[in-house]
């Protein structure tokens, strides 16, 4: 999302937004339009999750007529949110993977027109493998889905998140060997508060690390070699605090 302004959406503010998306898609093409959209990401976290309670903008896949856009805009403007509130820039991604439409869940229906659907469980899981961003929140969110669903009494085993990564990728590749042991060590911890508290507290430190540095050498940093800069910058931290 391209805006300098900082916004957070909550469950309860998201459910009025896509409600008064729905009332003005319907206006603008008649009751018997209709369009689906899939959260995926923090949002898909906050309509199944408690753990977490907010997130800067919304990714989803959109089903719908090209008006949707222009609507979406105008729940923006009427708002006051930020430029692409709602957006599908996911899914230039590694997560993305066109297979999420067959594994989504029914969220909500509004006005009759339109569906809202989500990523859950294993496979909101699987997407967050196949980002691993450390300096967001996948780690901690991984941590949060696993805790709430062992206290539901219905765990997510490691055959359920590796056939979900089949069912979105194929296979692991593109997903490192270093995640790849988070996942199995996180799925068999029995101390998930204090997990979950460590990795959000490293999280923030790697985005601080980020921010520092994007703004000493602005326009650098891309998706691409985040990941190799962070661990260069990790590393001189260590470094300079050994000496």
């Amino acid at each position: 999302m391209s805006s300098d302004t900082v916004y957070s959406f909550n469950k309860d503010n998201l459910d009025i937004y896509l409600k008064e998306l729905a009332k003005l898609f319907r206006k603008q093409n008649g009751k018997k339009a209709t369009a689906e959209i899939i959260l995926v990401g923090g949002a898909a976290v906050l309509v199944n999750y408690g753990f977490r309670n907010m997130t800067a903008d919304i990714d989803a896949i959109i089903h719908a007529s090209s008006s949707m856009k222009d609507a979406i805009n105008q729940i923006g403007d009427k708002y006051n949110l930020p430029n692409g509130w709602l957006n599908t820039d996911f899914i230039r991604t590694a997560s993305y993977s066109d297979k999420l439409n067959v594994f989504s869940v029914y969220y909500k229906t509004f006005y009759g027109v339109l569906q809202v659907r989500s990523i859950s469980a294993e496979y909101l899981i699987a997407m967050k493998l196949k980002s691993g961003r450390k300096y967001k929140n996948d780690m901690s969110d991984i941590i949060g889905i696993l805790a709430e669903h062992k206290e539901r009494k219905e765990p997510l085993t490691w055959e359920k998140v590796n056939q979900a990564v089949v069912d979105l990728y194929q296979d692991w590749d593109g997903i490192t060997e270093e995640v790849k042991v988070f996942i199995k060590n996180a799925i068999d911890t029995d101390n998930y508060d204090t997990v979950f508290q460590q990795i959000k507290e490293q999280e923030q430190l790697s985005k601080n690390i980020l921010i520092q540095f994007q703004q000493e050498h602005p326009h650098t940093v891309t998706e691409s070699n985040v990941d190799s800069i962070l661990r260069m910058l990790e590393s001189k931290k260590t470094s300079d605090a050994l000496e």
